[in-house]
């Protein structure tokens, strides 16, 4: 979500104005006591980033009075998503995150791990001026998180588990920590707790979106527009939602056996799912539940005071469809 883009959704001041706050207390909490271990921590900070979950932390905030303590829950969530990625990055073997070189293969596995470690311990050390059930809620945020990687890691190169095991991934590793980025914003902005709830179910449901959408572009978009090869997904064996619909389908046996040597895939053999997947409508398939999933939390955005943040929360859901739409021009 490019600067432009996100400012044109979100067309308010002061949550910009909070977000220049936001990158500055990124970089003052996490200088460390060693030089070495500041610079691997801001490694992945200062490559940039969407920055998308402290932006719903203060998009959440305009429905409270208090600013710093939202600022300060933008840079907590922000900083568990950093920390995450790093570990991310190892466990994936990753060699680039954000246009730089990844942290693991710039210095080393170990390296990396620690730096995430101390991203994640700084994260509860930010929310913890904010209160027990601040901290409490980041504390379960990545335990959930590790669920999801962990379900998913399980789950890798198996062509027969289903929709369930699938939204259960997708809940743990990124709709858990969308919707505490908007509830932990709205909770520290003094929000009160009907309004809390109700940011909560829309940013789950948009969390979902989030990440639906994104296995989706995996499929159909440009390597130009991913930034790395259509079907990377599949080729690391992780089996998104429209391929499990695929095998589940008339095609299902040629997929089982493109895709039957146990990782390692061939270039040949993902492009021939990808093909089986858009042209048997599953993409459509998808995008229509995703769709659906937007109603709802439209339904729990209605449900706020009535005003303008309504129609930003709409739209910052409905720009996750059209990035899809955009990538099929």
């Amino acid at each position: 979500m490019e600067g432009p883009i996100r400012q044109q959704l979100v067309p308010i001041p002061s949550v910009w104005q909070r977000m220049d706050r936001v990158e500055e207390r990124l970089m003052e909490v996490t200088v460390a006591e060693t030089p070495f271990l500041t610079e691997i921590a801001q490694h992945l900070l200062k490559a940039g980033g969407k920055r998308f979950r402290p932006l719903l932390s203060q998009v959440a905030g305009e429905f409270g009075t208090l600013e710093e303590p939202t600022i300060e829950a933008g840079v907590s969530v922000e900083l568990v998503h950093a920390g995450s990625l790093y570990h991310d990055d190892v466990i994936d073997e990753a060699k680039s995150r954000h246009g730089e070189t990844s942290a693991n293969l710039n210095w080393s596995n170990t390296v990396a791990i620690l730096a995430g470690d101390f991203l994640l311990a700084k994260a509860s050390e930010v929310a913890a001026p904010l209160g027990e059930e601040a901290v409490a809620l980041i504390a379960r945020t990545y335990a959930t998180l590790c669920e999801g990687q962990v379900l998913e890691l399980t789950l890798e190169n198996d062509l027969e588990h289903g929709p369930d095991e699938y939204f259960r991934v997708i809940g743990g590793k990124t709709a858990s920590l969308i919707r505490t980025s908007a509830r932990l914003g709205a909770m520290a902005s003094g929000a009160d707790q009907e309004t809390i709830e109700h940011l909560s179910e829309w940013a789950w449901e948009l969390g979902v979106v989030f990440q639906m959408t994104d296995d989706v572009l995996d499929l159909i978009a440009s390597e130009e527009f991913l930034g790395k090869p259509a079907g990377s997904d599949i080729g690391e064996g992780v089996f998104t939602l429209p391929v499990l619909y695929a095998v589940q389908g008339p095609s299902g046996d040629r997929i089982r056996s493109l895709l039957d040597s146990d990782g390692d895939y061939s270039p040949q053999a993902v492009s021939e799912v990808i093909d089986i997947v858009t042209q048997g409508g599953y993409i459509d398939r998808v995008l229509d539940e995703a769709a659906e999933r937007i109603r709802v939390a439209d339904k729990a955005a209605s449900q706020l005071p009535e005003g303008m943040m309504r129609e930003i929360l709409r739209n910052i859901a409905t720009f996750l469809m059209d990035r899809v739409t955009a990538a099929r021009r």
